[in-house]
């Protein structure tokens, strides 16, 4: 299959080198708003094709599937675009802004019988896999309490797409989306959320905390922050044992299964590459590890929490 990708930032960059590591995949088409910057980005990893405008990207009829790098103010808007030219789509997470532009974008995917997935990586290493096997088998018996975070550091600049509204700044959709995936992933959907927290300048998050309750009293404390560094581990404590999932949590490489280390190489986002041609290739528009319903779960969390501390998306004109 044939890659195309839209945007040439940091996370393109590390997604990419990946991409270029999986047997048959070719990364053929690179699309920036500045185009000596996709021409760059192209020499860097010997990709064909360069294109200014993503819509030129789009039109290029060798193009299979496109991967959304863009900050997140703009999947909706790309995603459709690639939706509509017949192109299958990996968007990044956070999929969206808000709940309502999540469903636009999937019930586009499924009008147009096209593959739509959610970037969320963390959710085809091979290490998180063990821990949700390790639960889903009763290791550590009944879930009863989960400990994730992920935050760091980060000056303020309303410039800087993690601090700037309309490019979907703050920290939940960029940092706290991995905690609410794991828990979602752990425990599903919970029947209450909390949530407390600081604003920016800028009127998005700068950090905050999550209480998500679960039936029976179990429940979750998540922690992400862009002004303090929290680190990026977890821990699952059930009935039975416990789950440690060192940092970096969302591209886990130890954990340690009722006092066992467990060790994996960092391969990166090789796995979720992967998947995504598998399940392209068999005619799947959604895959079973990250399902779009699993998507719409995770966002309704985070944009219940935001609503909670105060920030809304949808008033940003798009």
């Amino acid at each position: 299959m044939k890659w195309g990708v839209i945007a040439t930032g940091g996370i393109a960059q590390a997604v990419t080198a990946d991409m270029l590591k999986v047997e048959g995949v070719t990364v053929l088409a690179v699309s920036s708003r500045d185009k000596s910057r996709a021409h760059a980005f192209a020499e860097r990893f010997g990709i064909e094709r360069a294109y200014g405008d993503y819509h030129d990207l789009l039109a290029d009829p060798d193009v299979d599937v496109v991967y959304v790098a863009t900050p997140h103010g703009q999947h909706k808007e790309v995603t459709l675009a690639a939706l509509n030219a017949g192109k299958h789509v990996l968007c990044e997470k956070a999929f969206a802004l808000t709940v309502a532009d999540a469903e636009e974008m999937i019930e586009r995917a499924r009008s147009k019988n096209l593959f739509l997935m959610e970037a969320m990586w963390t959710r085809f290493n091979p290490l998180i896999r063990k821990v949700h096997e390790a639960v889903r088998d009763g290791e550590i018996g009944e879930i009863r309490f989960i400990r994730a975070s992920f935050g760091f550091a980060h000056a303020f600049d309303a410039n800087d797409r993690l601090w700037a509204k309309e490019a979907g700044g703050g920290a939940l959709l960029d940092l706290g989306v991995y905690p609410v995936a794991l828990t979602h992933m752990l425990l599903g959907v919970p029947l209450e959320v909390r949530a407390w927290g600081g604003k920016a300048p800028s009127d998005v998050d700068s950090d905050a905390g999550l209480l998500l309750g679960y039936p029976g009293g179990a429940h979750a404390l998540l922690s992400c922050s862009l002004v303090a560094n929290i680190g990026c581990e977890a821990e699952i404590v059930g009935t039975e044992g416990a789950i440690k999932i060192a940092d970096p949590m969302f591209n886990a490489t130890k954990a340690t299964i009722n006092g066992v280390e467990h060790t994996i190489e960092n391969e990166g986002y090789t796995h979720q590459i992967r998947a995504v041609e598998k399940c392209v290739a068999s005619g799947l528009t959604e895959s079973p590890s990250i399902t779009w319903q699993n998507t719409l779960e995770i966002m309704r969390t985070l944009e219940d929490a935001l609503n909670q501390l105060g920030v809304n998306y949808a008033d940003i004109v798009r």
